[in-house]
């Protein structure tokens, strides 16, 4: 069973959809399932996780405790687990990072906060990272009806964004951090598939019951396309050896004042049909 303040934080953010108050507040937050190694129960935990572009990484640290987390042990013996991110449920395989992987991810873990290396630094044990894979087939949405999912998902790029955006300006005057590159272009790939899912999928789907919403599928397909050249031109700069973290977010800035105006407008239009259709 999880503890106190565990199962406060769990209820928190089911009840809503993944974002939780106090210390936790604003930190990118997941509930990993575990299935018990020798109980065979149901174990729910909240983790903070990184970005890796189509998998996520979660770390045993146990604030430094002498021993593994009960959660690690559970993965070892039955690697299959839930995940929840407050937009989707679904399940995943969790594979420990082994060798110069795992090294070279948890320098880049320090590298973006330093806690991790205080916490090595309190135990003899090195502390595993885990890659959560998502498994093939299709998540489940936390949401109660399509137009909810879709103003999630939008709300979920939001805060990616806003969060991007403060780790950019707090990231001082040296280079681009690696983990701060790797969240800016797994963003990227984030989005890319979120609007190409759109154009391919849903747009079609809306456009042959509305024939009278061309003139809004124009403009929703032709900001796409403005999105791509911007995500085109924030990936180009984070790549860059050296990269500026003042040019980085000067790119971030024009691409969130563009995707803000466009999420608000697709919302405005087309979360009541979507609804509509599904009743």
């Amino acid at each position: 069973m999880p503890n106190d303040f565990n199962q406060q934080i769990i209820d928190e953010f089911r009840a809503n959809q993944g974002r939780v108050g106090g210390y936790f507040e604003g930190a990118r937050l997941l509930l990993l399932t575990t299935t018990g190694a020798r109980s065979g129960a149901r174990h729910t935990t909240p983790l903070g996780y990184l970005p890796d572009g189509e998998r996520v990484l979660v770390i045993a640290s146990a604030a430094g405790a002498p021993k593994h987390p009960d959660w690690f042990h559970n993965i070892l013996a039955n690697p299959r687990v839930t995940v929840e991110d407050g937009i989707f449920t679904y399940e995943a395989e969790a594979v420990v990072l082994e060798g110069a992987e795992r090294d070279r991810v948890f320098a880049r873990a320090v590298d973006a906060e330093p806690g991790w290396a205080d916490y090595q630094a309190k135990t003899t044990r090195v502390i595993p990272v885990v890659a959560l894979q998502a498994l093939p087939g299709p998540p489940n949405p936390n949401a109660s009806s399509v137009g909810a999912a879709l103003k999630l998902i939008h709300d979920a790029f939001r805060r990616e964004l806003a969060l991007i955006r403060k780790e950019i300006s707090e990231s001082g005057p040296g280079g681009l951090g690696a983990q701060l590159r790797v969240n800016c272009l797994t963003l990227c790939q984030g989005l890319h598939n979120h609007h190409t899912g759109e154009d391919t999928a849903m747009f079609p789907f809306l456009a042959q019951r509305h024939p009278e919403l061309a003139p809004t599928m124009d403009r929703l397909r032709a900001e796409h396309q403005k999105v791509a050249e911007l995500l085109a031109d924030l990936r180009q700069v984070v790549s860059a050896e050296g990269a500026d973290p003042q040019l980085v977010l000067r790119e971030v800035e024009r691409l969130t004042d563009e995707l803000e105006a466009h999420l608000t407008y697709e919302e405005e239009q087309l979360i009541p049909l979507l609804d509509a259709q599904a009743g």
